[in-house]
């Protein structure tokens, strides 16, 4: 039984590095801009087909791929914040609400139109190895997307606490008015820092691609994980968001060893209104 638990603690931290990095971004957008983006899922949707599609044609393993992933909608990202998001940053909480629930449905039906329902697959050297170390066996799949996630991470701590416009991003999330006030130009930030979060959340699923499928639909499996990871971290706090998911991870992996899977999600919520009736700014997160 020890075994077991130990091995279902390996296999949710791992999962839950790449929940960190998917959510890191819907939480990295809310910090920055004030904005709940119902549509962040979708975009991790685009990642996934952007990594098949030069898994497909150019032979570029996910992985590789994943960085291709991340600036192509990075930038696309960026040109919607520019062109239509920025237009409700100060309209009521429910314009914004309904723009980007009305962007999922548009990138979704978009990728439905473009690459139809059929689900689609890579297959790479490593898509069914795993290491066994001991008693306990290593799923080289999982492994490999939680390095990169661990690694995408550093880069983020790095560029949002060693680069100017790092410091920049923090300083219009603290404070826009004095942040506009020292010369930083705001609106050019909160576009970065929306393909940044965009970019981040496509890079997720990039790396997962080995041992999931993609489909125009799938961001519908992630958006409610997301925003519990988001929440349960601390809505706007990165480092909320890495604890959050390394949290979901293990709670669902080990949970699984108990409950049937029609029960998978039961003690992840439990806790997570806990949370919420205990701590409702989040195990990390602030008040607002």
């Amino acid at each position: 039984m020890m075994v077991s638990f130990i091995q279902a603690l390996l296999d949710g931290l791992m999962v839950g590095g790449v929940y960190a990095v998917i959510s890191i971004g819907l939480t990295l957008v809310f910090g920055i801009m004030g904005i709940v983006n119902f549509a962040q899922a979708e975009f991790l949707m685009i990642g996934m087909f952007v990594a098949y599609f030069l898994w497909s044609v150019l032979g570029l393993d996910p992985l590789v791929g994943s960085f291709v992933a991340f600036a192509v909608v990075g930038a696309l990202g960026y040109v919607l914040q520019r062109t239509i998001i920025k237009r409700v940053l100060k309209a009521p909480a429910v314009a914004q609400v309904f723009l980007t629930v009305g962007l999922l449905i548009v990138l979704e039906n978009g990728a439905l139109l473009a690459f139809g329902s059929q689900l689609r697959s890579v297959s790479v050297s490593y898509q069914t190895l795993s290491w066994k170390l001991g008693p306990f066996f290593i799923s080289v799949p999982y492994l490999a997307a939680f390095a990169m996630s661990v690694l995408s991470g550093l880069a983020l701590w790095l560029f949002l606490n060693r680069s100017w416009f790092g410091w920049a991003m923090r300083s219009t999330a603290q404070d826009p008015m004095a942040a506009q006030l020292i010369g930083i130009n705001t609106d050019r930030l909160r576009a970065i820092a929306f393909g940044v979060g965009v970019g981040l959340t496509a890079f997720g699923g990039a790396v997962v691609l080995p041992y999931l499928s993609v489909f125009p639909t799938i961001g519908g499996q992630f958006i409610v994980l997301m925003f519990t990871v988001a929440v349960l971290g601390g809505l706007g706090s990165v480092a909320g968001a890495v604890v959050g998911g390394l949290a979901v991870g293990v709670i669902t992996s080990v949970s699984a060893l108990f409950l049937p899977v029609q029960l998978q999600n039961l003690v992840l919520f439990l806790v997570f209104i806990a949370v919420l009736a205990f701590r409702p700014d989040g195990l990390i997160g602030s008040a607002r």
